[in-house]
């Protein structure tokens, strides 16, 4: 039975992969900083899931909750990097440091800490590493600024690791979802409301349709690799140019 850690598996994406992978017959390490959460997927899926508590930017909790793993689940195959977050959507020149700084810290910073404290093993098992990335990484909008620039760093980091990790036969995929419907809006702008606004209508991606995508590539002979995956809804498309008018 393979092992997958997906990180953030208390909502949105991570949530779904967790049951989705369990159901397919995988064991799941799920991460997050919300326990409740973690007990109650525990309380859902049964032995083939172990819920690991701790913030992704924190390394020493990270650490401590990886060294006491059960048995069971301590040789990972595969490693989803799901946690991540956008904060605000003010314009550049109107967004606080302090919200870039967590983007940064999480987006980037506890991916590649944690991509890089499991590749020995990944590497012994000849493993997968899927991440999150997003339609932000390659279309600029406005106010995605820094949240498009970590997303982007997440595209080229699995590019260049697969690079680097010729010959070993370990697969890394960058997943990039557009417009689906998760707590991702409501985390970042703290409103309901907007979150409503925004998705209501469009028929949105679920994070059951990028859990499958995610299940999918996971699941593929170990000859051949996705390097990038993008989807978005049907009613998403690619946005134009802005165009400032003077006068």
């Amino acid at each position: 039975m393979p092992t997958a850690l997906i990180t953030g598996a208390t909502a949105g994406f991570g949530k779904a992969a967790a049951r989705l992978f369990v159901e397919a017959g995988w064991r799941v390490i799920g991460t997050g900083r919300r326990a409740d959460r973690l007990d109650a997927l525990r309380s859902e899926l049964g032995d083939a899931f172990h819920g690991a508590v701790f913030d992704i930017r924190d390394e020493g909790a990270r650490d401590a909750a990886l060294d006491a793993l059960p048995d069971a689940f301590r040789d990972i195959d595969l490693l989803v990097n799901n946690a991540g977050l956008a904060l605000g959507i003010e314009p550049a020149q109107d967004a606080t440091l302090a919200n870039w700084k967590v983007m940064i810290e999480t987006n980037v910073t506890a991916l590649v800490s944690i991509t890089h404290r499991l590749l020995p093993g990944l590497i012994a098992r000849r493993g997968a590493i899927i991440n999150l990335s997003s339609v932000a990484a390659t279309y600029p909008y406005a106010g995605a600024n820094v949240y498009g620039g970590t997303k982007a760093f997440v595209k080229q980091f699995s590019l260049s690791l697969r690079s680097d990790l010729a010959g070993t036969g370990v697969r890394v995929t960058s997943i990039e979802p557009g417009m689906a419907e998760t707590e991702f809006t409501l985390v970042r702008t703290g409103s309901q409301a907007a979150s409503d606004a925004l998705y209501g209508g469009a028929r949105p991606m679920t994070p059951e349709d990028i859990a499958a995508m995610i299940l999918w590539v996971a699941q593929l002979p170990p000859h051949l690799n996705i390097n990038v995956m993008e989807m978005m809804p049907v009613n998403q498309s690619f946005a134009g140019f802005a165009v400032h008018r003077e006068g």
